[in-house]
């Protein structure tokens, strides 16, 4: 929102030596984010003057171009002809808009114009041009680059000072205005909040008017929850030639708007003041009466800017006889439009949905004005005073005659009082407040207080403040207006902690281990697509696919919360695989989102913010959330090991994802057990499940190669996700040292022949078994398949390294714990001793 200093010294009262900057400083202690103070017109420099075109020839050049030579009246600035009479100056003009008699504004030789352009007496065209004729945006005072300044006729005589008659030097304040301080886009808005700032009264510039007996056009409203009031005023015998004043055209173009027609103009202009978005229809293209509803199936809106737009079933439109006229709250439609020879106008203030008129907007990529105000919330109770306003500035401005009657039609309004103990203030922000100051300032806003029993007191919002709705709101008022900055900085006591539970600690300890292996850790949203589970090939069945949805997700592509940690890692890998990272290594360790199938998640209760909430109320809300456990998930491509001076480096394999695993779950002081598995996204013949005892924990393995070209990741790439809190304990385990034994080792290598379908893992534990307690460790460091072994079987090379706690193991002790493996290996895997 742009607001003129000029314009908000007309509403309040303001000391004449308080600065824009003084101003921009209080608004933004009460809240109000001033982003700029611009001061406009203050490079121009030199004489600026107004002044009338006498006569032109236009002239075509070899190079194409017409250009206009011009004798302009510029006054007592008038250079003697050669003849020597006064006829003006001799001025090249590129713009073809005016004519003869127009008065325009002439920047002289010595003049410096925004952005450092000189002017100066110049040859060119085959004249010398005295000065120039300039446009509004060559001037600093809009984005006008139509044509030249065509003035009113009357607007002073030739060789005025045009900065002064003109209004071309103001400050203007550049307000970014949040979306609950709708009020603030209007110039009403920012000057209540500058009285408050400053500690002045307030005269409100919108005040109801008187009401009428009649009608002023029929009006129906079918659907009271898009449209709650929507009023109607009529003026006939508009001057279809009136132009707005050059006052009201400045101060829509300081508000960054370009003035179009008195009509639009004044429609523009009252919005500004007001807040109060206004249409206006010519009369004589309305047939029947005004109808509000929702749109129909394959419905078209030709709007104003001249496209034909379809609308969705969801859009609030405006209708008549001959169909929608235009959509409600955000643009008219080109049937109705006023145009150079409309004379009979109906004025239209209304009061829209905010969340319907913010969904039309962003649907059809329309965000205009009224928009943006509607979406933030109007007062609801200034149709009438707006329309009135409008109105009114047409029968001044432009000859019009106000029509009798006007139509109201207004759903009933009921405004709740908030029941708000004073010294809520005083609580929540650390001030010693007084009941009558926290009073005095909810009435500085506008709040209507009344006194309540037990010192409490009953808030009725202004009408212009929707987002006042509860006890917390009211305390953020005071607070604000009393000044941030007055308010003492305390930092509350810390209180007692036993620190980082074990699980914190051992996610910071895994984050750690993965990052020191080589990994790099990434943090994604915790969103998702629901077609993500078709690419990962998830089972229809598949509990991943039983997601929660956002009410109000960031994007309307991603509206699931995630319930696996892949999706994010995957996109991830794919954005810097494609700005030429060649050797990836992620991890992420965060929440996932499992609901339970079935259960539906119904809003929580909103606890108060005025005291703790009880045991009873956060069991209720914690009862509603979904299952949060805590995961970690790798994913790899390229190489693991990198290629050198020293030598071939090593790709990543489905074998480095399962090590990372197995790390994690020695941080966790478990044993992990690693079983062939079927399971999305992974490849199947080259997936892992992941054991702790009896309990699946995650999976492992390389992606199948249709998720990899799903997803554009790399080939072969492989990936781990893990459940972290499947694998501890809330608390920490006291785990006993092992005792380290003295004696010797005593190692034997095994190659066991099995059937190719048998999981090493199973015939690892067979060994185990069959070895007893003199079995140290059993590692595999050998595969073999081919023809020593026959099809469809392979060998198996384990190191089984054997000792005791207590003596050096005899030959026969050795012998018995080996022969015990292999017998059990056997017969549990069917495995036997390769000759």
């Amino acid at each position: 929102m742009r607001v003129s200093m000029s314009w908000l010294r007309d509403v309040v009262a303001l000391p004449a030596d308080v600065s824009a900057r003084e101003v921009a400083e209080r608004l933004i202690s009460v809240g109000l984010e001033v982003e700029s103070v611009d001061h406009v017109g203050a490079d121009l420099v030199g004489p600026l003057v107004l002044g009338r075109v006498l006569m032109f020839v236009e002239e075509e050049h070899s190079n194409g171009k017409t250009v206009r030579w011009c004798r302009v009246d510029v006054g007592e600035h008038n250079e003697a002809g050669q003849t020597g009479e006064r006829d003006g100056r001799g001025i090249v003009c590129g713009a073809r808009n005016f004519a003869q008699g127009d008065m325009v504004v002439v920047a002289l030789p010595g003049a410096v114009l925004p952005g450092g352009f000189q002017i100066a007496a110049r040859k060119t065209y085959g004249h010398v041009s005295d000065g120039m004729i300039c446009s509004p945006s060559e001037l600093g005072v809009g984005d006008d680059h139509d044509g030249i300044w065509i003035l009113p006729g009357d607007v002073g005589a030739p060789g005025a000072d045009a900065v002064s008659l003109l209004g071309l030097r103001d400050d203007v304040l550049d307000i970014a205005v949040t979306p609950d301080r709708g009020y603030a886009l209007s110039i009403r808005g920012v000057a209540r909040e500058t009285a408050a700032a400053f500690g002045f009264l307030f005269a409100d510039l919108v005040q109801k008017p008187a009401a009428e007996d009649s009608d002023s056009w029929p009006v129906e409203v079918h659907d009271g929850l898009g449209c709650d009031r929507f009023v109607i005023r009529s003026v006939s015998g508009l001057d279809p030639t009136a132009t707005s004043p050059l006052w009201m055209q400045q101060r829509l173009r300081l508000a960054g708007m370009r003035p179009i027609s008195l009509a639009v103009d004044v429609t523009n202009y009252v919005m500004l003041e007001t807040g109060q978005p206004l249409h206006a229809y010519d009369r004589t293209r309305l047939t029947g009466p005004i109808v509000v509803r929702r749109a129909r199936s394959g419905e078209k809106v030709h709007t104003l800017d001249d496209a034909v737009r379809t609308v969705d079933a969801d859009d609030l439109l405006i209708t008549d006889d001959s169909g929608p006229i235009g959509i409600a709250g955000v643009m008219g439609g080109a049937s109705t439009e006023i145009d150079a020879n409309s004379s009979e106008i109906v004025i239209e203030a209304a009061h829209f949905d905010p969340p319907t008129i913010a969904r039309s907007a962003r649907r059809h990529k329309l965000p205009s004005e009224a928009s943006r105000r509607f979406a933030r919330g109007v007062d609801n109770a200034m149709q009438e005073a707006a329309a009135e306003r409008a109105a009114s500035l047409l029968v001044e401005l432009g000859g019009a005659v106000l029509q009798a009657g006007r139509t109201v039609v207004a759903q009933p309004v009921v405004r709740a009082d908030i029941n708000f103990d004073p010294q809520t203030a005083t609580r929540l922000v650390g001030v010693n407040f007084t009941d009558t100051e926290v009073v005095a300032y909810l009435e500085q806003i506008g709040c209507r207080v009344n006194p309540a029993d037990g010192g409490w007191v009953g808030v009725t919002a202004p009408s212009w403040r929707p987002d006042l709705t509860m006890p917390a709101d009211l305390v953020e008022e005071v607070a604000r207006l009393h000044g941030y900055e007055h308010i003492p900085s305390t930092l509350p006591p810390a209180p007692v902690s036993s620190g980082l539970t074990h699980r914190q600690r051992l996610r910071r300890r895994v984050g750690l281990v993965l990052a020191g292996s080589g990994y790099v850790e990434v943090q994604s949203y915790p969103f998702q697509s629901p077609q993500v589970h078709d690419t990962m090939g998830v089972p229809a069945d598949d509990q991943r696919r039983h997601a929660l949805v956002l009410a109000n997700p960031l994007s309307d592509e991603e509206p699931e919360l995630r319930t696996s940690l892949l999706p994010g890692l995957f996109a991830t890998m794919r954005r810097n695989a494609g700005r030429g990272a060649d050797h990836l290594a992620l991890f992420e360790i965060g929440l996932v989102y499992r609901p339970d199938p079935g259960v539906r998640h119904p809003h929580p209760p909103r606890p108060v913010v005025d005291r703790r909430p009880t045991d009873d109320e956060l069991a209720a809300i914690a009862a509603l959330l979904p299952r949060q456990p805590h995961r970690v998930a790798v994913v790899l491509a390229g190489e693991r090991e990198r290629s050198g001076w020293w030598g071939k480096g090593r790709p990543s394999a489905w074998g480095d994802a399962i090590e990372a695993a197995r790390a994690v779950a020695d941080l966790s002081g478990v044993s992990l057990t690693v079983v062939a598995d079927e399971h999305a996204p992974w490849h199947p013949g080259r997936c892992a499940a992941l054991m702790v005892g009896d309990t699946l924990v995650g999976h492992a393995g390389e992606l199948h190669p249709e998720v990899v070209s799903g997803f554009g990741l790399p080939e072969r790439t492989s990936a781990m996700e893990l459940d972290l809190d499947l694998l501890t304990p809330e608390t920490e385990l006291l785990t006993a040292a092992p005792s380290l034994s003295t004696h010797p080792v005593a190692k034997e290598d095994l190659a066991l022949v099995v059937d190719d379908q048998v999981p090493q893992a199973d015939v690892a534990a067979a060994l185990i078994r069959g070895g007893g307690d003199l079995v140290e460790s059993v590692r595999l460091f050998d595969v073999y398949t081919g023809d020593q072994v026959g099809p469809g079987k392979r060998s198996l090379a384990f190191a089984l390294r054997l000792r005791a706690p207590d003596h050096t193991l005899t030959p026969e002790e050795v012998a018995s714990a080996r022969d015990g493996a292999l017998a059990e290996a056997g017969r549990v895997t069917g495995a036997a001793l390769r000759s």
